[in-house]
């Protein structure tokens, strides 16, 4: 009841501004501009200011007012400004907002294919930015994906990596045996509680904005997150133990509603796909370093932090469990299910091999 009236209320509010589109009755561009007529789009992303989606969404923003001589201006608001994550993926659907920035999982409550980005151990450790970018670039996931989307009314731009997920606690874990009964924040999906059952815990979906309240009062035991979204969102205040069992990456999918995005030029929607392609390394590149300051931060600051990398023999226990999700993604992730997981896990091989990866 509340999302349906939060989106109500945007619509209603969004119905009262001057909104204009190609066609409109916009001044007209100069000769030589890419666009007839000014565009005035609104991204929504999932995180807060100076986090990795809204840094990247307003990159784009920049790139396009450039790029088309300011005939096209996108406002990007941060998390919160117009709802939560589900709220605003359902903005983007209904076409209240024309992008969202969100990660898979929320994604995955729409487009359910969308969750094969949350299964375990399907991407290497090292130089994923480089393997998603010639996916992007070369690969059939893609394709299948947006088709997936567009029977949802949306469409993908590109995959991003955003740093591995991490789980925190308050007990050291050291093995699978350490997961039974763990209490653990997860984000909504289907998918990725199945995939956490499988490990043994008992996972627990729970709004972004909830979770430090919950960890504070020991509502959940733990939980899973990109590190940038731990130090920016002070998880670490709150939990002593980080560990690492390179399950999966943390993936974002910047987004377009259908409608809004079949209307613009052709040239100015391959645009969007290009420059979004040609972002996923440096973004790759740039939120390791992020990762890199935020760990150090936390560790300064709080010193009895201990950070725990599993290591190869540790982790087969987790591999083999984790497979028993792959088999029911294929069976109930929605009607191309099988065909993106089919894909991907094609493309990830294709990609590794075209770049020398092991």
């Amino acid at each position: 009841m509340k999302n349906t009236l939060f989106v109500f209320l945007m619509v209603a509010l969004v119905a009262t501004t001057s909104t204009v589109f190609a066609g409109g009755g916009a001044e007209a561009a100069p000769d030589d501009a890419v666009l007839t007529r000014t565009i005035q789009a609104r991204l929504a992303s999932e995180e807060i200011e100076g986090d990795f989606m809204t840094v990247w969404a307003e990159y784009f923003a920049e790139h396009m007012y450039d790029w088309s001589d300011g005939m096209f201006q996108l406002d990007v608001y941060p998390y919160g400004g117009l709802g939560d994550a589900r709220d605003i993926n359902e903005l983007a659907q209904l076409g209240v907002v024309e992008y969202v920035f969100s990660d898979f999982a929320w994604k995955s409550a729409f487009v359910p294919e969308a969750a094969v980005f949350g299964l375990h151990y399907l991407w290497p450790r090292e130089r994923i930015g480089e393997v998603m970018e010639w996916i992007a670039k070369n690969g059939d996931t893609m394709e299948v994906l947006e088709q997936a989307y567009r029977r949802e009314g949306l469409v993908p731009l590109a995959i991003m990596y955003e740093g591995w997920q991490w789980i925190t606690s308050n007990h050291r874990i050291s093995s699978i045996d350490d997961l039974r009964g763990f209490n653990v924040r997860i984000m909504a999906s289907d998918m990725l509680n199945a995939q956490y059952l499988a490990l043994g815990a008992s996972p627990t979906p729970m709004s972004y904005g909830e979770v430090y309240s919950g960890l504070q009062t020991g509502l959940i035991d733990g939980q899973i997150n990109p590190l940038f979204a731990i130090r920016s969102m002070n998880f670490f205040e709150v939990q002593d133990y980080f560990t690492q069992i390179w399950a999966e990456p943390f993936v974002g999918i910047p987004t377009a509603n259908m409608a809004f995005f079949d209307g613009l030029p052709e040239e100015v929607q391959q645009e969007h796909r290009d420059w979004w392609a040609n972002a996923i390394v440096p973004a790759a590149d740039w939120i390791d370093d992020v990762i890199e300051r935020d760990l150090a931060e936390i560790l300064e600051r709080r010193p009895r932090i201990e950070v725990n990398v599993l290591d190869d023999d540790d982790l087969v226990p987790f591999q083999e469990r984790a497979l028993e999700a792959h088999e029911r993604f294929k069976r109930t992730g929605g009607p191309l299910a099988e065909e993106v997981y089919n894909a991907l896990v094609n493309d990830i091989d294709r990609a590794k091999a075209a770049l020398g990866i092991n």
